[in-house]
Protein backbone atom coordinates (compact mmCIF):
# COMPACT_ATOMS: atom_id res chain seq x y z
CA UNK A 1 0.00 0.00 0.00
CA UNK A 2 2.61 2.56 0.84
CA UNK A 3 4.32 1.47 -2.40
CA UNK A 4 1.30 2.32 -4.64
CA UNK A 5 0.76 5.45 -2.79
CA UNK A 6 4.42 6.40 -3.58
CA UNK A 7 3.99 5.48 -7.26
CA UNK A 8 0.99 7.65 -7.23
CA UNK A 9 2.78 10.42 -5.83
CA UNK A 10 5.27 10.28 -8.16
CA UNK A 11 2.62 10.12 -11.23
CA UNK A 12 0.48 12.65 -9.83
CA UNK A 13 3.91 15.35 -9.85
CA UNK A 14 4.38 14.17 -13.58
CA UNK A 15 0.88 14.81 -14.61
CA UNK A 16 0.78 18.30 -13.19
CA UNK A 17 3.84 19.15 -15.86
CA UNK A 18 1.64 17.90 -18.62
CA UNK A 19 -1.22 20.20 -17.44
CA UNK A 20 1.26 22.66 -17.77
CA UNK A 21 2.44 22.25 -21.01
CA UNK A 22 -1.19 22.08 -21.92
CA UNK A 23 -2.24 25.23 -20.27
CA UNK A 24 0.83 26.82 -22.34
CA UNK A 25 -0.34 25.47 -25.31
CA UNK A 26 -4.18 26.75 -24.85
CA UNK A 27 -3.01 30.14 -24.15
CA UNK A 28 -0.97 30.67 -26.84
CA UNK A 29 -4.03 29.93 -29.76
CA UNK A 30 -3.91 33.17 -30.71
CA UNK A 31 0.57 33.92 -30.66
CA UNK A 32 1.33 33.97 -34.41
CA UNK A 33 3.49 30.98 -35.63
CA UNK A 34 3.52 29.63 -32.17
CA UNK A 35 4.24 25.66 -32.77
CA UNK A 36 2.49 23.48 -29.44
CA UNK A 37 4.12 20.56 -27.92
CA UNK A 38 3.38 17.39 -26.94
CA UNK A 39 4.13 15.66 -23.79
CA UNK A 40 5.20 12.07 -23.71
CA UNK A 41 5.54 9.74 -21.03
CA UNK A 42 7.45 7.08 -20.17
CA UNK A 43 7.40 4.10 -16.82
CA UNK A 44 9.81 4.54 -14.37
CA UNK A 45 11.88 1.73 -12.91
CA UNK A 46 9.37 -1.80 -12.92
CA UNK A 47 9.85 -5.01 -11.48
CA UNK A 48 8.31 -7.90 -14.00
CA UNK A 49 6.62 -10.72 -11.74
CA UNK A 50 6.31 -14.15 -13.90
CA UNK A 51 3.29 -15.13 -11.51
CA UNK A 52 2.04 -17.42 -14.61
CA UNK A 53 2.15 -21.45 -14.63
CA UNK A 54 -0.05 -21.99 -17.47
CA UNK A 55 0.47 -20.97 -20.74
CA UNK A 56 -1.43 -17.43 -21.63
CA UNK A 57 -4.27 -17.89 -24.12
CA UNK A 58 -2.83 -16.39 -28.11
CA UNK A 59 -5.51 -13.98 -27.75
CA UNK A 60 -3.83 -12.24 -24.97
CA UNK A 61 -3.15 -8.34 -25.59
CA UNK A 62 -1.32 -7.44 -22.70
CA UNK A 63 2.06 -8.92 -21.75
CA UNK A 64 2.62 -11.87 -19.53
CA UNK A 65 2.99 -11.86 -15.42
CA UNK A 66 2.48 -8.20 -13.16
CA UNK A 67 4.76 -5.32 -13.35
CA UNK A 68 5.30 -3.28 -10.02
CA UNK A 69 6.69 0.02 -11.11
CA UNK A 70 7.89 3.12 -9.57
CA UNK A 71 5.26 5.31 -11.50
CA UNK A 72 6.07 7.31 -14.86
CA UNK A 73 7.41 10.34 -15.69
CA UNK A 74 7.35 13.27 -18.55
CA UNK A 75 10.18 11.77 -21.02
CA UNK A 76 9.83 14.67 -23.62
CA UNK A 77 7.91 17.53 -24.70
CA UNK A 78 7.61 17.03 -28.93
CA UNK A 79 7.51 20.17 -30.86
CA UNK A 80 4.70 20.12 -33.68
CA UNK A 81 6.32 21.98 -36.55
CA UNK A 82 3.44 21.41 -39.04
CA UNK A 83 2.40 24.61 -40.71
CA UNK A 84 -0.56 26.47 -39.18
CA UNK A 85 -3.38 28.32 -41.26
CA UNK A 86 -1.96 31.83 -42.86
CA UNK A 87 -3.97 34.76 -42.23
CA UNK A 88 -3.88 37.76 -45.04
CA UNK A 89 -3.10 41.35 -43.19
CA UNK A 90 -2.38 43.08 -46.20
CA UNK A 91 0.56 44.51 -44.11
CA UNK A 92 3.80 44.59 -46.17
CA UNK A 93 5.54 43.81 -43.19
CA UNK A 94 3.98 40.83 -41.95
CA UNK A 95 5.77 37.52 -43.63
CA UNK A 96 4.62 34.26 -42.92
CA UNK A 97 6.42 30.71 -43.48
CA UNK A 98 4.69 27.97 -45.96
CA UNK A 99 7.16 25.35 -45.50
CA UNK A 100 7.39 22.86 -42.31
CA UNK A 101 10.10 23.11 -39.70
CA UNK A 102 11.22 26.30 -41.62
CA UNK A 103 11.84 29.31 -39.40
CA UNK A 104 13.51 33.07 -39.00
CA UNK A 105 16.78 33.07 -37.44
CA UNK A 106 16.61 36.17 -34.84
CA UNK A 107 19.97 37.65 -33.42
CA UNK A 108 19.72 38.53 -29.65
CA UNK A 109 21.99 40.31 -27.11
CA UNK A 110 21.28 38.97 -23.45
CA UNK A 111 24.27 40.16 -20.91
CA UNK A 112 26.58 41.80 -23.85
CA UNK A 113 26.90 38.23 -25.58
CA UNK A 114 24.90 37.78 -28.27
CA UNK A 115 23.36 34.81 -29.58
CA UNK A 116 21.24 33.74 -32.57
CA UNK A 117 17.67 32.13 -31.90
CA UNK A 118 14.81 31.22 -34.47
CA UNK A 119 11.33 31.85 -34.83
CA UNK A 120 8.14 31.57 -36.81
CA UNK A 121 6.44 34.46 -36.12
CA UNK A 122 6.48 36.98 -38.93
CA UNK A 123 5.46 40.50 -37.57
CA UNK A 124 8.30 42.21 -38.63
CA UNK A 125 8.68 45.79 -38.84
CA UNK A 126 11.49 48.79 -38.96
CA UNK A 127 14.00 50.44 -36.39
CA UNK A 128 15.61 53.46 -37.59
CA UNK A 129 19.23 53.40 -36.74
CA UNK A 130 21.93 56.39 -36.39
CA UNK A 131 23.30 56.32 -40.09
CA UNK A 132 20.72 56.85 -42.49
CA UNK A 133 19.69 52.73 -42.21
CA UNK A 134 16.36 50.88 -40.77
CA UNK A 135 17.29 47.78 -39.43
CA UNK A 136 13.90 44.51 -40.00
CA UNK A 137 13.39 43.67 -36.60
CA UNK A 138 10.96 41.30 -34.56
CA UNK A 139 7.78 42.55 -32.70
CA UNK A 140 10.62 42.26 -29.82
CA UNK A 141 13.21 44.54 -31.55
CA UNK A 142 15.47 41.77 -32.42
CA UNK A 143 17.25 41.98 -35.31
CA UNK A 144 16.45 39.46 -38.10
CA UNK A 145 19.04 37.58 -40.09
CA UNK A 146 19.94 38.03 -43.72
CA UNK A 147 22.52 35.80 -45.92
CA UNK A 148 25.05 38.54 -44.85
CA UNK A 149 23.97 39.17 -41.35
CA UNK A 150 21.14 41.50 -39.69
CA UNK A 151 19.24 43.13 -42.63
CA UNK A 152 19.59 47.07 -42.75
CA UNK A 153 18.80 49.46 -45.56
CA UNK A 154 19.14 52.68 -46.75
CA UNK A 155 16.30 54.85 -45.69
CA UNK A 156 15.48 56.45 -49.12
CA UNK A 157 13.56 53.47 -50.77
CA UNK A 158 10.02 53.99 -52.34
CA UNK A 159 8.54 50.47 -51.81
CA UNK A 160 9.79 47.32 -50.05
CA UNK A 161 8.58 43.74 -50.91
CA UNK A 162 9.39 40.26 -49.99
CA UNK A 163 9.19 37.62 -52.25
CA UNK A 164 8.19 34.54 -51.95
CA UNK A 165 11.89 32.82 -52.01
CA UNK A 166 12.73 35.44 -49.44
CA UNK A 167 14.59 38.16 -51.71
CA UNK A 168 14.35 41.71 -50.45
CA UNK A 169 13.73 44.11 -53.20
CA UNK A 170 13.41 47.84 -52.54
CA UNK A 171 12.66 50.49 -55.06
CA UNK A 172 14.36 53.46 -55.42
CA UNK A 173 13.27 56.25 -58.31
CA UNK A 174 11.22 53.85 -60.15
CA UNK A 175 14.11 51.34 -60.07
CA UNK A 176 13.70 47.17 -58.28
CA UNK A 177 17.26 45.86 -56.66
CA UNK A 178 17.76 43.58 -54.13
CA UNK A 179 19.08 44.23 -51.04
CA UNK A 180 19.08 41.64 -48.74
CA UNK A 181 18.00 37.82 -48.69
CA UNK A 182 16.09 36.01 -45.43
CA UNK A 183 18.68 33.41 -44.18
CA UNK A 184 16.38 30.25 -43.21
CA UNK A 185 17.00 27.35 -40.69
CA UNK A 186 15.36 24.01 -40.82
CA UNK A 187 14.41 22.18 -37.61
CA UNK A 188 15.85 18.79 -38.31
CA UNK A 189 15.66 17.59 -34.73
CA UNK A 190 12.48 20.18 -33.44
CA UNK A 191 12.36 18.45 -30.04
CA UNK A 192 15.86 19.16 -28.84
CA UNK A 193 14.76 22.97 -29.24
CA UNK A 194 14.33 25.27 -26.21
CA UNK A 195 11.45 27.62 -25.69
CA UNK A 196 12.78 30.40 -23.97
CA UNK A 197 9.81 33.04 -24.29
CA UNK A 198 8.76 35.97 -26.54
CA UNK A 199 7.96 33.03 -29.00
CA UNK A 200 11.52 32.24 -29.83
CA UNK A 201 13.35 28.74 -29.79
CA UNK A 202 16.91 28.88 -29.14
CA UNK A 203 19.58 25.11 -29.23
CA UNK A 204 20.24 24.06 -25.29
CA UNK A 205 23.57 25.76 -23.62
CA UNK A 206 26.18 23.19 -24.21
CA UNK A 207 24.41 21.52 -27.35
CA UNK A 208 25.77 24.47 -29.58
CA UNK A 209 29.27 21.96 -30.44
CA UNK A 210 26.21 19.50 -32.12
CA UNK A 211 24.25 21.97 -33.48
CA UNK A 212 24.48 20.97 -37.11
CA UNK A 213 21.94 17.94 -36.08
CA UNK A 214 19.52 20.07 -34.49
CA UNK A 215 19.03 22.13 -37.47
CA UNK A 216 20.31 23.01 -40.97
CA UNK A 217 20.95 26.05 -43.35
CA UNK A 218 17.91 26.74 -46.03
CA UNK A 219 19.59 27.32 -49.19
CA UNK A 220 17.95 30.36 -50.54
CA UNK A 221 15.85 28.37 -53.53
CA UNK A 222 14.15 26.19 -51.30
CA UNK A 223 12.60 29.38 -48.87
CA UNK A 224 8.55 29.93 -49.25
CA UNK A 225 7.63 32.85 -47.66
CA UNK A 226 4.14 35.14 -47.59
CA UNK A 227 4.26 38.44 -47.73
CA UNK A 228 1.39 40.43 -45.84
CA UNK A 229 0.44 37.65 -44.21
CA UNK A 230 0.94 35.51 -40.88
CA UNK A 231 0.62 32.31 -40.08
CA UNK A 232 -1.18 31.46 -37.25
CA UNK A 233 -0.97 28.77 -34.01
CA UNK A 234 -1.53 25.78 -35.14
CA UNK A 235 -2.89 24.48 -31.71
CA UNK A 236 -5.63 22.22 -31.59
CA UNK A 237 -7.63 23.75 -29.08
CA UNK A 238 -9.97 20.97 -28.99
CA UNK A 239 -7.43 18.31 -29.01
CA UNK A 240 -6.10 20.19 -25.55
CA UNK A 241 -9.20 20.26 -24.09
CA UNK A 242 -9.83 16.48 -24.33
CA UNK A 243 -5.80 16.16 -23.44
CA UNK A 244 -6.42 18.16 -19.95
CA UNK A 245 -9.76 16.56 -19.03
CA UNK A 246 -8.19 12.93 -19.28
CA UNK A 247 -4.77 14.42 -17.59
CA UNK A 248 -7.29 15.79 -14.72
CA UNK A 249 -8.90 12.33 -14.85
CA UNK A 250 -5.81 10.45 -14.19
CA UNK A 251 -4.49 13.31 -11.51
CA UNK A 252 -7.82 12.78 -9.55
CA UNK A 253 -7.37 8.74 -9.95
CA UNK A 254 -3.59 8.98 -8.34
CA UNK A 255 -4.99 10.74 -5.75
CA UNK A 256 -7.70 8.86 -4.61
CA UNK A 257 -5.60 6.14 -4.73
CA UNK A 258 -3.28 7.48 -2.13
CA UNK A 259 -6.73 8.31 -0.18
CA UNK A 260 -7.84 4.76 -0.20
CA UNK A 261 -4.18 3.31 0.95
CA UNK A 262 -3.76 5.87 3.75
CA UNK A 263 -7.59 4.34 4.70
CA UNK A 264 -6.30 1.21 4.46
CA UNK A 265 -3.25 1.59 6.75
CA UNK A 266 -5.48 3.32 9.20
CA UNK A 267 -7.40 0.00 9.58
CA UNK A 268 -4.17 -1.75 9.62
CA UNK A 269 -3.01 0.31 12.42
CA UNK A 270 -6.69 -0.41 14.39
CA UNK A 271 -6.42 -4.05 14.11
CA UNK A 272 -3.13 -4.03 16.08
Amino acid sequence: MLRSSMQAAVTMGQLQKKLDVIGHNMSNTDTPGYKSRQADFSSLLFQQMDNLDEVPPANRRTPNGVRIGSGAYLASTDLNMTTGSLKGTGRALDVAIRQDNHMFQIQTTQNGETKTMYTRDGAFSFSANNDGTVSLVTSNGNPVLGQNGPIRLNDNFDSFTIREDGTIMVERNGTNQQEAQLAMVEATRPRYLEAVGNNLLAIPDGAEVNAGGIIAEVAPGAVSVKQGSLETSNVDLSKEMTDMMTTQRAYQFNSQSISIGDQMLGLVNQLR
